[in-house]
C-alpha cells in the first residue's frame, strides 16, 4: 500500500504542477483534482469542495456529481453538517454511517431523504478570518472509508489547498491584466475624444472614479461600452 500511495502522491504532485504550467481556470483545476481523488481514495464515489463563511453561508465550489451540491445546499439552509464542522472545529471529520449519526439532526434527516449518501470524509483545506473550505469524499454505503482512505484523503487535501492558492493567484493576475487592458482602452478613447495625452486621460478617469464613487475599472468598462454598443449586446 505504501508503494501504491507513493505513486499516487507523485502523480498528484505532477497534476498540480501541470495546472500551474497550463494556467488552468480555478474551478476546472479543482474539478480535475477532486475527480482524480475519487479514483484513488478507497471507498469514495463522489467528491466536492465546500466553502463556508462565518455568516454560515455555504456554497459548493467544485463537485463530481449532483449529490455533493445537494449536501452543501442542505448545510447552507440549516447551518450545520460535517463539512462545515471539518474546518471550523476539526481538521478531519469521518462520518462512518450517517444513518446512525446523532449530530446535525436536520442535516442528517434531509440528506437521508434526498440522497443515498451514508459515508462522509471531510478535510479542512483552509481557514481564514472570514471563511473556510473543506474537501469532502462521499459514498453510498456505510463504513465505506478504510484507514488508508483517511490518510490518502489528507494528502489530497494538502495538495488541493496548495493548488487552489496557486490557481487563485493566477486568476487574480489574469484579472489584473484584463483590467489594465480595459483601462488602457478607455484612456485611448479619452485621448482621441478630448485631444489629451496619456497622463491627462488617466487623471480624468481617476477624477471621474473619485467623484462618482465608482471603481476605475467600472468607469473604463462603461466608457468602452458606450463607444462600442454593439459589442455589449452580443
Amino acid at each position: 500500500m505504501q508503494n501504491g500511495c507513493a505513486v499516487v502522491v507523485a502523480q498528484l504532485a505532477e497534476m498540480v504542477s501541470n495546472l500551474d504550467r497550463r494556467e488552468t481556470d480555478t474551478v476546472a483545476g479543482l474539478n480535475e483534482l477532486i475527480g482524480n481523488g475519487v479514483l484513488h481514495v478507497a471507498g469514495s464515489q463522489y467528491a466536492g469542495i465546500t466553502l463556508a463563511e462565518r455568516s454560515k453561508s455555504v456554497t459548493n465550489v467544485a463537485a463530481t456529481h449532483q449529490y455533493p451540491i445537494v449536501l452543501d445546499e442542505i448545510q447552507n439552509q440549516y447551518g450545520e453538517g460535517p463539512c462545515v464542522e471539518a474546518a471550523w472545529r476539526h481538521h478531519v471529520m469521518h462520518v462512518e454511517d450517517l444513518g446512525a449519526e446523532g449530530r446535525w439532526p436536520r442535516y442528517r434527516r434531509y440528506v437521508l431523504e434526498q440522497t443515498p449518501i451514508r459515508s462522509i470524509l471531510s478535510f479542512e483545506l483552509f481557514v481564514d478570518s472570514g471563511s473556510m473550505a473543506a474537501l469532502n469524499f462521499y459514498a453510498e454505503s456505510p463504513h465505506a472509508f478504510p484507514d488508508d482512505a483517511v490518510e490518502l484523503g489528507a494528502v489530497y487535501a494538502a495538495h488541493i489547498a496548495l493548488a487552489w492558492s496557486m490557481l487563485r493567484r493566477q486568476d487574480q493576475f489574469r484579472s489584473a491584466l484584463a483590467s489594465r487592458d480595459m483601462i488602457g482602452q478607455a484612456k485611448g478613447i479619452i485621448m482621441e475624444r478630448f485631444n489629451l495625452d496619456a497622463v491627462e486621460a488617466f487623471e480624468l478617469l481617476t477624477r471621474l472614479s473619485q467623484q462618482s464613487n465608482t471603481r476605475l475599472i467600472d468607469i473604463a468598462r462603461g466608457l468602452i461600452d458606450s463607444e462600442h454598443p454593439l459589442k455589449r449586446r452580443r
